[in-house]
């Protein structure tokens, strides 16, 4: 692993360790929730794309960035508790560990859920303004990808096309919700950080999009090419749901090349920034290549 993203990911975690109640603040029952979940040994990806944002626009406001960084993993995390509780996709698996509700009852996970949004918005107001960029942009940006047009109307669309015959346009819109939406929101809150210009900022939009429609079409392919120890979750999911996938709708090799294509496309959206932006086509790279 790239040094640099390393010690991202071991800075993240810090921070997240202080912003985050611990365990022994009452109530406890939620703190303790609220962290088994946010430490379960996540990729922390979004985060690392965040920072790595910030740096390629200006390497000296990456530290800026680490408020927009924790509250995304926060957000993030929040939608798969949410996401694997009996009532939207009913798994007892996540990043190798029994689900929250599993652990804590659906009840807690479902506060807990609801305490890692809320706690975002709170971590993200330690964000310094910028001359381009207000306390009130970084709070919408992370509220437009987190919200009904997108990370939640995703999962509604996703849970409404169960079952049902669904286009590669439909698909694209559950994924531009579910998984594009909120890597954009990364890569602009730590663009914004760095005060970017609006020209970097719809690069970053534009990369975040083809890396996040790329991203899901590789967790597609994982699910019906992967063991559950694997992935950390429960494999052969989607199918059993009867949700319309990637594979199911191209056939995994034109999976596998649609996954690449997007690869490329979001590569040769960042040439404008040079050298700079080393550590995102690493990252677009090692995405495409993964197998968990």
């Amino acid at each position: 692993m790239n040094v640099q993203i390393a010690e991202d990911i071991r800075t993240v975690d810090r921070m997240l360790n202080l912003w985050i109640p611990k365990e022994s603040a009452k109530p406890a029952t939620i703190h303790r929730a609220m962290r088994y979940s946010i430490f379960a040994g996540g990729k922390r990806m979004r985060p690392v794309l965040c920072l790595a944002a910030a740096r390629t626009c200006e390497i000296r406001r990456a530290a800026d960035a680490l408020p927009a960084a924790c509250a995304v993993e926060c957000v993030h995390t929040y939608s798969l508790i949410h996401d694997d509780l009996p009532c939207m996709d009913d798994d007892d698996i996540r990043r190798g560990r029994p689900t929250s509700h599993k652990v804590f009852g659906e009840g807690i996970a479902v506060l807990a859920g609801d305490a890692l949004l809320t706690v975002a918005f709170e971590i993200l107001a330690r964000m310094k303004p910028t001359p381009r960029y207000s306390a009130a942009d970084y709070v919408t940006e992370l509220s437009r990808a987190a919200g009904s047009r997108n990370l939640v109307g995703g999962q509604v669309a996703d849970l409404e096309g169960e079952k049902k015959s669904c286009s590669s346009s439909d698909l694209r819109f559950i994924h531009r919700g579910k998984t594009a939406a909120m890597i954009i929101a990364s890569l602009k809150l730590g663009a914004m950080a760095a005060n970017a210009t609006p020209r970097t900022l719809g690069i970053m939009e534009e990369f975040g999009d083809n890396l996040g429609l790329a991203f899901q079409v590789i967790d597609d392919i994982l699910d019906v090419t992967q063991s559950s120890e694997k992935l950390g979750k429960s494999a052969g999911k989607d199918a059993a749901a009867g949700k319309t996938t990637y594979p199911a709708l191209l056939g995994l090799e034109a999976s596998q090349k649609e996954a690449a294509r997007l690869t490329e496309k979001a590569l040769a959206v960042l040439s404008p920034l040079g050298e700079r932006a080393v550590t995102l086509r690493e990252l677009a790279g090692k995405l495409l290549a993964r197998q968990s």
